[in-house]
C-alpha cells in the first residue's frame, strides 16, 4: 500500500482541510529536517506532509537540508512524494496561476548537499536520472487533473536556480535558450536524493509570476503572493482529487 506525502512550498506552509492532525519530530543521520512531520486525513485519507521552508516559512531555497527531509519522509514509511514547488514561468503558454507537472530539468545550483551516496562507500553508486520525475505518479497526478478540470500542462523542462534571489533578464533568455519552460529554486537536489531513496517523486509546479524581463519592469512580490494565493485553491481541490483517486487504485 502506498504511503503519499505532500511537500509544500511557498504559499503552502499548511494544508487548509487536513483532519485529525498530529505531529512527530524525526531525527535523521543528516541533522534537522525544515519542520515536523505531519500526519493527518485529506478527503478521507492519511497522508503525510512536510513544510519545506519551514512552518514559519524562514528557510531560504539554498539553505534548505533536503537530505534530511527525504530521508525523514522514508524513515515514516513514505513511498510517493508530491512536491508543490512554486516557480517563474518562461514558456508564454503557462500564465501565472497555472499549475504544470514538469517532465525535465536542469540543475544549474552549486555547493548544496546533494547526494546520500559519498562516505563510507563499499562501492560507488549511481542512479539513472534519465526521467528525473516517476512516471506512474505523474500519470496520477495528470489524471487527477483532467477529473479536478484543471488545465494539463505535463510537458515542462524545470531550471533549478540556487537562490535566493530571482533571476536577472538576462540568465532568464539563456534558460529560454537551454530550453527551460520553468524557474525555481527548489527542485534539486530534492529529485535525486527521492530516486537514490527508491521514493516515488513528482512536481506539481504553480507558476507565480512570469520570469525576469518577460513583462518588462521589476518581480512584483505582491503579484506573486496573489498568484500564490489563487493558484493554491487549484493545488488543494487537486490533492483532494488524487488522493482519493490513489486509495481507489489500491
Amino acid at each position: 500500500m502506498s504511503k503519499l506525502a505532500i511537500i509544500g512550498g511557498t504559499g503552502l506552509s499548511k494544508l487548509v482541510n487536513l483532519e485529525r492532525v498530529r505531529k512527530r519530530v524525526v531525527k535523521t543521520p543528516y541533522g534537522e529536517p525544515s519542520s515536523p512531520i505531519t500526519f493527518g486525513e485529506l478527503n478521507g485519507v492519511d497522508i503525510v506532509f512536510m513544510a519545506r521552508h519551514g512552518y514559519g516559512h524562514n528557510i531560504p531555497p539554498h539553505r534548505i537540508n533536503y537530505r534530511a527531509n527525504m530521508w525523514a519522509l522514508k524513515e515514516v514509511g513514505v513511498t510517493d512524494v508530491v512536491a508543490i514547488a512554486a516557480v517563474g514561468g518562461i514558456n508564454r503558454s503557462m500564465p501565472p496561476a497555472s499549475l504544470v507537472l514538469p517532465d525535465q530539468l536542469i540543475d544549474y545550483t552549486w555547493g548544496r548537499a546533494s547526494t546520500y551516496f559519498e562516505d563510507d562507500l563499499e562501492h560507488v553508486t549511481h542512479i539513472d536520472f534519465t526521467t528525473p520525475y516517476s512516471v506512474e505518479l505523474r500519470k496520477k497526478i495528470k489524471r487527477a487533473m483532467y477529473k479536478a478540470e484543471i488545465a494539463v500542462f505535463d510537458k515542462a523542462v524545470y531550471a533549478c536556480m540556487q537562490g535566493p534571489r530571482l533571476e536577472t533578464a538576462a540568465e532568464i533568455i539563456k534558460l529560454e535558450r537551454d530550453g527551460c519552460d520553468l524557474v525555481g529554486m527548489t527542485g534539486m537536489p530534492e529529485a535525486a536524493l527521492a530516486r537514490e531513496l527508491a521514493l516515488n517523486y513528482a512536481c506539481c509546479a504553480l507558476v507565480v509570476n512570469w520570469a525576469a524581463g518577460l513583462e518588462g519592469g521589476e518581480i512584483s512580490m505582491r503579484d506573486i503572493e496573489g498568484h500564490a494565493e489563487a493558484g493554491m485553491i487549484k493545488v488543494e481541490h487537486l490533492l483532494k482529487v488524487l488522493v482519493y483517486e490513489m486509495k481507489v487504485d489500491e
